[in-house]
């Protein structure tokens, strides 16, 4: 069963906000059995938005709209869709309870364009909307279902988690898709699919292997399509079971979630601890890893070291080796991991060195050279990487590089 997704803002269509809705909405949709066959933008223009809602009912039967749904006037997603059903608007009044109790809450006096949000369609079924004052609607027409979510991402996602999605599975059922991932570590795409040639060539026709390569970690996503989870669940079982010894110490493990939630989740596990010296990543590595929920189990701390003298008195890097291989490099990376961990007293430590540009590069030492380094009692292993695309590229890659390899030494170290 074919879903569409549509999107409305013109502040999506000209970038002045990244559209985080459909990926959400599309991932999730996928986990649901669901198949999303198109994803649409359209502006803040009752055409386009009738045009579009046209003829996405000419190819899907389940179709998320997403934004336009706010106290301004330049909010007409409600309008549009009234004209699209042949309706009219009419004020909810537990809607409009709702609304009120938020402003009061926030010390703020109702105005006529909050009362506005109250209004619904006469033949919707509203959507609690928790988290925010505008309501979702779920409507029904010549056997197509169409939800409408405010644009505002927390707003949506739970508005679509707690209300949207258990009606669209009761309403749709449909087969079952299971996914699996396996994160890999430490081996070129090319030379991970020569290792699992014959594995993947003998996967059944319903279920479908994805190499999903990023900066230091290649993710391989294994889905299941069928009419029973269960079932589908051990046939994936036994398929990881017979890639483990393929993959070898490559595999750290399986995660569908974020690499900072895998690395809390493994530490946790271990009852094993982190610290952090950075210098080119500026704080990244800290603010991932401190972004999932818990993380004050392992996370003790870091520092941001950019400045030499300040590598030399807080992590006691050797002045000789800035002096000969200088800030960037393999000796002064794995000083820095060293520092840290025995300052914080950590069971693991990660560092991070780098030019991120655009400036101070050299012929030997070009912009995008960074070093990492991940220390721990079994050792010290150090990687230089050429990071690409400007500054800011630089340090986003270098966080993921980072946190590839402390997942593969934390993998490493319960063997």
């Amino acid at each position: 069963m074919n879903a569409e997704i549509i999107t409305i803002g013109d502040e999506l269509l000209i970038g002045q906000v990244v559209d985080t809705n459909s990926a959400f909405l599309a991932d999730a949709l996928s986990h649901a059995g669901l198949d999303v066959s198109r994803i649409t933008t359209v502006p803040d223009r009752r055409d386009d938005i009738l045009s579009t809602l046209k003829e996405a009912s000419q190819r899907a039967r389940l179709i998320l709209i997403t934004g336009g749904l706010g106290p301004t006037k330049d909010d007409i997603t409600k309008e549009a869709l009234a004209v699209f059903f042949e309706d009219h608007l009419v004020q909810n009044n537990q809607v409009l309870e709702h609304i009120g109790h938020r402003m009061s809450e926030r010390g703020i006096e109702m105005n006529p364009l909050n009362v506005m949000q109250a209004e619904v369609l006469s033949s919707c079924e509203v959507l609690h909307n928790e988290l925010g004052t505008a309501p979702g609607m779920w409507m029904e027409s010549n056997g197509r279902v169409y939800v409408s979510m405010p644009g505002v991402p927390h707003e949506m996602i739970r508005i679509f988690t707690e209300e949207a999605l258990p009606r669209i599975k009761t309403h749709f059922g449909g087969d079952a898709i299971v996914h699996r991932v396996l994160l890999v570590t430490g081996v070129p795409e090319s030379a991970l699919s020569l290792q699992l040639e014959s594995w993947e060539q003998a996967l059944p026709p319903h279920i479908r292997l994805a190499y999903l390569p990023s900066l230091g970690m290649i993710r391989l996503r294994l889905t299941a399509h069928g009419k029973n989870e269960e079932t589908l669940e051990g046939e994936l079982d036994a398929l990881v079971e017979a890639a483990r010894p393929l993959l070898g110490r490559h595999l750290v493990g399986e995660h569908q979630g974020s690499l900072e939630e895998l690395v809390g989740k493994m530490l946790t596990e271990l009852n094993a601890t982190l610290s952090l010296a950075e210098s080119c990543s500026g704080g990244g590595l800290s603010r991932k890893i401190t972004s999932v929920p818990g993380s004050s189990q392992y996370f003790k701390g870091g520092i941001i070291a950019y400045d030499n003298l300040f590598k030399v008195r807080m992590l006691r890097v050797g002045r000789q080796n800035l002096l000969r291989h200088g800030a960037v490099s393999a000796p002064v990376v794995e000083e820095m991991a060293r520092g840290i961990r025995c300052r914080m007293k950590t069971d693991f430590s990660v560092a991070t060195s780098g030019i991120a540009g655009p400036g101070g590069g050299t012929p030997e030492k070009p912009v995008g050279t960074v070093w990492i380094a991940v220390d721990s009692k079994w050792g010290t292993v150090s990687r230089c990487f050429r990071m690409f695309d400007g500054r800011e590229r630089v340090m986003e890659r270098t966080v993921t590089a980072a946190l590839g390899m402390l997942l593969g030494e934390i993998a490493r170290s319960t063997e």
